[in-house]
């Protein structure tokens, strides 16, 4: 598949999965902290960032999942302890079901949304979509000051301001541009629930930020209901991606679990 990834660090390797729309770049605010304890692999899934898109093959999760294993296979790397953030939570925890993740920590995954959830969440991707289109013309000028933050990036993050004005405006270009996004969306949260959830047997911890308004309040208490082993967690002020929010409480939380 050749997805593009950032490794570097040392241990037990930790596979970082991004959300819709999004790349690796996302993790940036807590790859330090992680690097210091793991040797972590950040991948763009296929149709996002600079990796390219399924070759003949709808995204649903099972595609995706297998694209990350193929990826996996081709590093050589096996037993790894997994984060994912909502389509990429989902996904971890798909590997695990399958046998190859050690544990995963899922930061309010996607894929267990009542009907009228569904469409308010696909809604609101396709209006962050149309955003980004219009903010790519310049994402530079827009991102530069804080306030430009804060309209480009919510309502994904509870501190928008906190994301680095270079990374928001690749986010920005990346999330317009993503081939995958369409495709995406149409063959994971609008096609199926997330299935297999009770065959989960590794250490698992669905994190919710307090402030999420886009989906994780209301899936990641189902999700850590539906896995034996799970737990729920939260993330006192964060939104849906958390990771610039507080980048301290979400590395905090990820590396509490791979220390079991």
């Amino acid at each position: 598949m050749g997805l593009t990834q950032h490794r570097a660090g040392g241990g037990a390797p930790l596979v970082l999965l991004h959300g819709l729309g999004l790349t690796w770049r996302c993790w940036k605010p807590v790859l330090a902290a992680l690097e210091a304890v793991h040797d972590t692999i950040a991948v763009d899934l296929p149709g996002f960032g600079d990796a390219p898109a399924l070759d003949g093959r709808r995204p649903t999760i099972a595609a995706l999942a297998d694209a990350v294993e193929t990826e996996l296979d081709a590093l050589g790397v096996d037993g790894v302890h997994m984060a994912g953030n909502s389509l990429g939570g989902w996904i971890a925890l798909e590997l695990a079901r399958r046998g190859r993740a050690r544990s995963v920590v899922a930061l309010a995954p996607s894929g267990l949304e009542l009907p009228p959830e569904r469409a308010y969440v696909m809604s609101l991707n396709e209006g962050m979509r149309a955003r980004a289109k219009a903010a790519a013309l310049a994402p530079g000028v827009l991102a530069a000051s804080r306030l430009g933050r804060a309209a480009l990036l919510a309502p994904m993050r509870a501190r928008p301001w906190r994301v680095r004005a270079g990374d928001a405006a690749a986010e920005v270009r990346a999330f317009a541009r993503a081939p995958g996004f369409q495709p995406t969306l149409r063959w994971t949260l609008a096609a199926q629930p997330a299935l297999g959830l009770d065959a989960i047997a590794v250490p698992v911890r669905v994190c919710t930020g307090t402030r999420d308004v886009m989906l994780g309040t209301f899936t990641a208490p189902r999700f850590a209901a539906a896995i034996p082993s799970a737990e729920l967690h939260h993330l006192p002020g964060c939104g849906h991606v958390p990771m610039a929010d507080d980048p301290a409480a979400v590395s905090d939380a990820i590396t509490a679990v791979t220390a079991r």
